[in-house]
């Protein structure tokens, strides 16, 4: 799977972590920074990652600061981005499921590697179950089309 990654300074270990585990199991891992832990604004890296996403470049993201939160809205103002917050794999699994979301965010200050690994692990390997909750993403994307 091809999948895309960025975090800010907050993010850094938490991220590159993340994304040599995602290498080593055979996904294609595009990271878009940062690529330090210097202080940086997050929205410049969240922003293109969603992008990739947005226009199928890359099927999923995973996008990391300090608390995942700064991420998250900012990958969910970009059209077709369903950005969740997920702190352990349960809530991973059911945004899945349910929201069909094609990003996870995570903490870098909250988050082990072992707890993230586990979490972008469900994430990638839970399907959107479709039915009703269908009906319900679709009345998100005619939101975002009629803004």
């Amino acid at each position: 799977m091809k999948i895309a990654i960025a975090s800010d300074h907050a993010g850094f270990a938490l991220k590159s972590h993340v994304a040599q585990t995602l290498a080593a199991q055979g996904h294609e891992v595009v990271d878009l920074g940062t690529d330090g832990s210097d202080s940086v604004d997050y929205p410049q890296y969240a922003k293109p990652a969603a992008e990739l996403v947005a226009a199928g470049e890359a099927e999923r993201g995973v996008l990391v600061c300090g608390s995942g939160n700064g991420v998250a809205i900012v990958a969910n103002k970009v059209d077709g981005i369903r950005a969740v917050n997920a702190h352990d794999a349960d809530e991973a699994e059911m945004c899945r499921r349910h929201n069909d979301a094609n990003i996870v965010t995570l903490s870098g200050a909250r988050l082990s590697d072992d707890d993230a690994d586990l979490i972008v692990a469900r994430f990638l390997d839970t399907d959107f179950d479709g039915g009703r909750h269908a009906r319900r993403v679709n009345q998100i994307t005619a939101m975002e089309s009629s803004a």
